[in-house]
């Protein structure tokens, strides 16, 4: 078989076993690394390379792979957009956390948010109080997105922060 041939075909099959793997194991937790995610990043990475290129470690191997990885990435995501019903697989949807003041405790536990990381959103987007929300969006890219129907309030961007307790223990 043609070494290059090779190189593609590795590449791809490593592509969809990472979406299918992140797909399983929790796209969102991706909106907010923290240092244990880019050590398995980096171990995952490391992990996949020879699977890849095989025993080609030349330039054109590796530059092979990259280009495969780029051009399968543009093509899936032209395929996603174009065919819907495909990118709902793939793809998480947009979570409804509290919807007029009243949290839904099945879905932040079933997403894993706690209390404190709602107190947080609300606090980053200058409400006091669970209460006061009118609806908290838990969005496809891992943010919270707060709508607390005061005009007088300014919105802000807040970014989901997974296991701060071990960033503040690990400093």
């Amino acid at each position: 078989m043609n070494p290059y041939l090779d190189i593609v075909i590795r590449s791809v099959s490593v592509y969809f076993f990472m979406v299918i793997a992140l797909r399983i194991f929790g796209k969102k937790e991706l909106s907010q690394l923290n240092t244990t995610d880019v050590i398995l990043i980096l171990l995952i990475s490391n992990s996949v390379q020879n699977a890849m290129v095989g025993t080609d470690t030349s330039l054109w191997g590796g530059l092979t792979a990259a280009a495969v990885l780029f051009l399968i990435n543009f093509i899936l995501k032209k395929v996603l957009f174009k065919y819907k019903k495909l990118g709902s697989l793939l793809e998480d949807k947009p979570e409804i956390l509290i919807h007029n003041g009243k949290p839904d405790y099945n879905v932040l536990s079933r997403l894993g948010i706690t209390h404190d990381e709602m107190m947080e959103a609300a606090h980053e987007h200058g409400v006091e109080h669970l209460t006061d929300i009118k609806l908290a969006i838990l969005e496809m890219d891992g943010n919270i997105s707060i709508i607390s129907g005061d005009k007088n309030l300014k919105q802000t961007h807040y970014k989901r922060r997974r296991n701060r307790k071990n960033l503040t223990t690990m400093s």
